[in-house]
């Protein structure tokens, strides 16, 4: 258990002037978490994931946030800021009328003393804002598997101690303090496929296919043995929490404890596992199954549910994600196709509709031709179990707006 002491690491604490601005904002924020309509929330999306749910729940993912007016910084401390941008934000998406739930507590995770493979690439960046960048992978050779480290599940304690008894003495009493203690290997750092990609690069990973299929198998069963590693090590210890649940959505549903804060000691087969395959949109189901979801499924099967799946086309991939024993949601991104996923996928999963956030909000706001979309698709998924997310929004054009008009006239769609 993390002791609330006072430490004198990083200027003993957070400065009383960036102290007085989280107090303020952490006041508002559970002020909304305590509205009647995050449980009625909470059962929208439970009832939604036991396959019940009496109306589609409507997610904003992203909403372009760097674009907003509330995006602004008082604080000056590094910690203070994260966590002042954490309520500003929570604060700013409660205006949206989505159903989003914000939950009562705020998190600090673990400072680990192992995270990554041992060896990392270099990303060039463009000189344009927010432009786009190459990435200089490192594992260039198949040589330079050897240097590679295995994944260890291990915590720097007197770090993480140091980090959270510094909010906790800001705002602590206010509300409370989730320490994430989950191994570091899970989302993106454990799904296999992101993490390959930097290491090797999407194109290469194609070609060694077929030019190297059993050198890439070894490097896939590497990855695969040093992310179960770290996982039973963290249950060994204790450290998986309620907390954890990864799911792209909001994790409620029956048969799994609800999310909460520091509630440790639980095992994988009480939470959600989220994985997904956005490198190996390209690569023909027979080789995504050889080359990737083999490799993924010893790590899903661990976990009580599963959600697969975010921007990449899974429309020829329904059948091989069938062998998930524990899946529950399939991502249908702007890239598939829409009719075709509600048909194979009807009601054995749920969807979790994703409609282009370009098309919905980012040129223009086109009533018109945000209800011809979802009108088309809304009618491919009737019948079906599904959520309407908006995710990946970069841009609003700065119109702060836009993302609550579209909330409303998604609200009307449903209605009608």
């Amino acid at each position: 258990m993390i002791s609330t002491v006072k430490t004198h690491a990083e200027g003993a604490g957070i400065p009383p002037h960036d102290r007085r601005i989280l107090r303020d904002l952490a006041k508002k924020y559970m002020e909304v978490c305590h509205k009647p309509v995050q449980d009625e929330r909470r059962r929208l999306w439970r009832d939604l994931h036991s396959f019940k749910a009496a109306r589609p729940p409507i997610y904003i993912r992203a909403y372009a946030w760097e674009e907003m007016p509330e995006n602004r910084y008082e604080c000056q401390d590094a910690q203070a800021r994260r966590y002042e941008n954490f309520f500003r934000s929570s604060l700013f998406r409660d205006t949206f009328g989505d159903d989003y739930v914000l939950e009562p507590w705020v998190t600090v995770n673990a400072v680990y003393e192992i995270g990554g493979w041992g060896i990392s690439g270099q990303k060039h960046f463009s000189d344009e804002a927010r432009g786009s960048w190459k990435m200089d992978h490192p594992l260039r050779s198949p040589e330079d598997i050897a240097l590679l480290h295995k994944p260890e599940h291990r915590i720097n304690e007197a770090a993480t101690e140091r980090v959270y008894n510094r909010l906790h003495e800001a705002i602590g009493d206010i509300i409370e303090i989730d320490l994430d203690r989950a191994p570091y290997y899970r989302m993106w750092r454990g799904d296999i496929s992101t993490d390959l990609g930097y290491l090797r690069g999407i194109e290469q990973v194609m070609i060694d296919m077929i030019d190297r299929p059993e050198w890439l198998h070894q490097l896939l069963a590497f990855m695969r043995d040093g992310i179960l590693r770290t996982h039973e090590q963290a249950e060994a210890c204790g450290d998986w929490g309620l907390s954890a649940h990864q799911n792209q959505a909001i994790p409620y549903a029956d048969g799994l404890p609800a999310p909460a804060a520091n509630v440790r000691g639980v095992k994988r087969s009480q939470l959600w596992y989220f994985a997904a395959a956005q490198e190996y949109a390209l690569v023909s189901p027979a080789m995504h199954d050889e080359f990737l979801l083999q490799y993924q499924l010893p790590i899903m099967k661990h976990f009580g549910l599963t959600a697969y799946g975010c921007c990449e086309d899974l429309t020829r991939k329904i059948d091989i994600l069938r062998q998930i024993p524990n899946l529950r949601r399939i991502s249908v991104s702007p890239f598939a196709n829409v009719a075709s996923c509600a048909e194979q996928i009807g009601t054995d999963y749920v969807i979790s509709y994703r409609p282009s956030p370009a098309d919905m909000v980012g040129y223009g706001f086109d009533p018109d031709r945000i209800t011809t979309i979802l009108k088309r698709d809304l009618e491919a998924l009737k019948g079906c179990q599904f959520d309407i997310t908006l995710k990946d929004v970069e841009t609003v054009q700065h119109d702060p707006t836009r993302i609550g008009k579209f909330v409303q006239l998604v609200k009307q769609l449903i209605e009608k």
